[in-house]
């Protein structure tokens, strides 16, 4: 029984896919398969069963689950206690982002780097934007996403999403599949940020437009989204906030349209402006570069 087997176990366990779990762990489908099918001889049990909408665990798998989890977080610590026995440097990585990212871009690449690296203690912020670019400009934290990263920012950028116009069905713009930004500057509008200073309002100021009918001001996107649908306005979201919101019976009751020229935001991401990158966060850099690419 090795390393391999074990992340591998937990990772199909967590992913129910030999593909996404290979890619998880940064191994072939076929070494995962290889490791496996050797833990299963070794233990001569049966650890897992293929069927039509996945791979699941046996019921002997379950119980061989919570070791290996186990196993892994112990093996975590001696590597954590053998640091600090040899005197050496505990790594630790502070990222601020937010939440629209954390729900989107973020997850794979954390999960990879805990997969790398499970020794570096990995913080967790989640923030609005203007209030990363602060604490990044402070070096509160080692690195940051942000949006709309300028050229001199020196950012990697990690994705886009695009602006989406949203309105009930009934209204007289639903039936169209493009929109200019003044058309919708009339309408009843629901404002929402998504806790960004980048949103329908400013990116209207920017056009040099006004929403002059705000009924309603929340933070959320998926708020927004559930006003629309109850016929309180139009709105403007990310095209990443509908995901998973076409299954919900609110949506029924929802047209979208693309703006035309269309509008997109970036996400970069921003090393700490006070000091150089330090060993954990160019290791997170590296990463997510290759990961990009």
């Amino acid at each position: 029984m090795n390393i391999t087997q074990i992340r591998s176990l937990i990772a199909i366990a967590e992913t129910r896919s030999f593909t996404v779990a290979a890619q998880r762990i940064g191994i072939t489908q076929s070494a995962m398969s290889q490791a496996i099918a050797g833990l299963e001889e070794n233990l001569a049990v049966k650890l897992l069963v293929r069927q039509p909408d996945g791979v699941f665990l046996t019921a002997f798998g379950e119980r061989a689950l919570e070791h290996a989890q186990r196993a892994m977080k112990h093996l975590a610590a001696i590597q954590t206690e053998a640091a600090i026995e040899a005197g050496q440097p505990l790594m630790s990585l502070r990222l601020a982002a937010f939440a629209s990212v954390y729900a989107t871009i973020l997850p794979r690449l954390i999960a990879r780097f805990r997969v790398l690296y499970p020794d570096i203690h990995l913080t967790l912020l989640e923030s609005d934007d203007s209030e990363i670019e602060n604490l990044l400009a402070a070096g509160h934290v080692d690195l940051g996403v942000v949006l709309n990263p300028a050229p001199q920012d020196n950012a990697l950028l990690l994705g886009q999403d695009e602006w989406m116009a949203i309105f009930p069905r009934s209204h007289h713009l639903a039936r169209r599949k493009n929109v200019s930004l003044a058309d919708l500057a009339g309408q009843p509008f629901v404002l929402a940020t998504g806790g960004c200073r980048i949103h329908a309002q400013s990116l209207l100021a920017d056009a040099g437009l006004t929403l002059s009918d705000i009924r309603i001001r929340v933070r959320d996107w998926s708020s927004a989204i559930a006003l629309v649908g109850a016929g309180e306005g139009i709105s403007l979201v990310p095209e990443s906030a509908l995901q998973g919101h076409d299954r919900m019976a609110g949506q029924k009751s929802l047209a979208t349209a693309r703006l035309k020229p269309g509008l997109f935001r970036q996400f970069g991401l921003r090393a700490s402006l006070a000091d150089k990158k330090s060993h954990a966060a160019r290791l997170f850099w590296e990463m997510a570069k290759r990961r990009m690419a």
